[in-house]
């Protein structure tokens, strides 16, 4: 049944009645089901952006639905103030998934991401010895984590932290994938932790050198430091592995999940560690009223078997090195795209153009008339990163697609 409001009238809604905080494309989105989305409508379109890799395991797929409803009709939320039924059975299922000691649930990435930083910090003076209020994290230029206060004072893009100061103290950034860098960073006593993505996805898809991360690991280790990872957009099986870091077999001192974990039905967030790190965090210093609730514990666990059970990671894989190969052959023959980057399925092209140009944006709107959603991350960068459980020849139809596209622009 299609809506009784058009989506130009939807649209207009947004505009009129909501905060101006985002610039979507310009479809309005009423259903959606493995890789595919449909407008009000009725349009079909394959899903190239996977709600930022929220979605790997697809559009409402059955089984994390199931898991979904069936708790929402027996309990959803209880606080941490009681126990309940599920939490208990999930922290032990993800850890040992993982491989960790212990995890904190909350809700989103940047949660995540804030819950990290706070362990690593408590970690730094009870455990390390660093003098009070002097503990330091190290971040990457480009990092994208959310846009929290946190956040956007690790951030190098103006149009997060401009007019939103003062900013946290305690924060050093610099360049990403750049050993030397770290190793002269590193050399400060009172540094905690080191957070960085092993792929920087909002910055375009940047993958590091290899070696990169094990190198970064290695590092910490020797100077008595805890490496940080932020999976909330690379794991999940996104780039063709379980974990992203798990490409250069590292396993990181703390983890952050997110997105994928709950198959992009409810808002899921993760931080794994080990005991020692984990047991800083004491009675009333950490928590949400949400975090650990029934009905996040029940889909993340259902999430992360649909990932192990239909084999996720593998057809992530393979399906990156189809689509790169015919990415790297349009660019032979086309000036207009420079080149292909990425792991597994998180990849993007870069357009010979401006970053500040407005290129990306009119090649996502050309692909969405062709039936194919995507959204840029910059001016001359668009990131791919469909659903999981794409098929091989619903993903040469998306690169017909992409192919047309790039062959009009102008």
């Amino acid at each position: 049944m299609l809506a009784t409001l058009s989506s130009s009238e939807l649209i207009a809604l947004e505009d009129r009645y909501g905060a101006h905080n985002y610039h979507p494309i310009p479809v309005v989105l009423a259903r959606g089901e493995r890789v595919y989305l449909w407008d009000v409508e009725g349009r079909r379109y394959f899903d190239f952006l996977s709600a930022y890799s929220a979605v790997n395991q697809g559009h409402c797929h059955p089984r994390i639905i199931q898991a979904l409803v069936e708790q929402a009709q027996t309990l959803t939320l209880t606080s941490r103030a009681f126990y309940n039924d599920k939490l208990g059975p999930y922290e032990q299922f993800i850890t040992e998934f993982f491989g960790y000691d212990r995890v904190l649930p909350m809700n989103t990435g940047v949660e995540g991401g804030e819950t990290a930083i706070k362990i690593c910090r408590k970690w730094g003076y009870e455990v390390k010895g660093i003098p009070a209020n002097q503990a330091k994290i190290i971040f990457a230029k480009r990092n994208f984590w959310g846009r929290t206060m946190a956040a956007i004072s690790s951030s190098t893009d103006p149009k997060s932290y401009t007019n939103f100061g003062p900013y946290m103290p305690g924060f050093e950034v610099i360049p990403y994938d750049d050993i030397p860098a770290l190793e002269a960073a590193l050399e400060d006593p009172n540094v905690a932790g080191v957070m960085l993505e092993p792929i920087q996805g909002e910055a375009g898809v940047v993958v590091p050198q290899d070696g990169y991360l094990k190198k970064v690991s290695e590092l910490c280790r020797a100077k008595n430091v805890l490496f940080i990872a932020d999976e909330v957009q690379t794991g999940i099986a996104r780039t063709g592995k379980l974990l992203a870091c798990d490409h250069e077999n590292v396993k990181p001192d703390i983890l952050i999940l997110g997105k994928a974990l709950s198959g992009g039905v409810y808002p899921v967030s993760a931080v794994l560690t080990r005991n020692e790190i984990m047991d800083c965090i004491r009675p009333g210093e950490h928590g949400s009223t949400y975090g650990g609730n029934p009905l996040a514990c029940a889909v993340a666990t259902v999430a992360l078997q649909v990932v192990r059970d239909e084999k996720l990671a593998e057809n992530a894989e393979r399906m990156g090195k189809i689509f790169r190969e015919r990415m790297n052959a349009m660019i032979q023959q086309t000036d207009k795209v420079s080149l292909v980057r990425g792991k597994g399925l998180l990849n993007a092209i870069v357009i010979n153009d401006s970053p500040d140009s407005e290129t990306a944006w009119n090649l996502c709107l050309d692909m969405k008339e062709r039936g194919l959603l995507a959204k840029p991350t910059h001016g001359n960068i668009i990131r791919f990163a469909p659903p999981l459980v794409i098929t091989e020849d619903e993903l040469h139809q998306c690169c017909d697609i992409i192919e047309a596209a790039v062959k009009n622009m102008g």
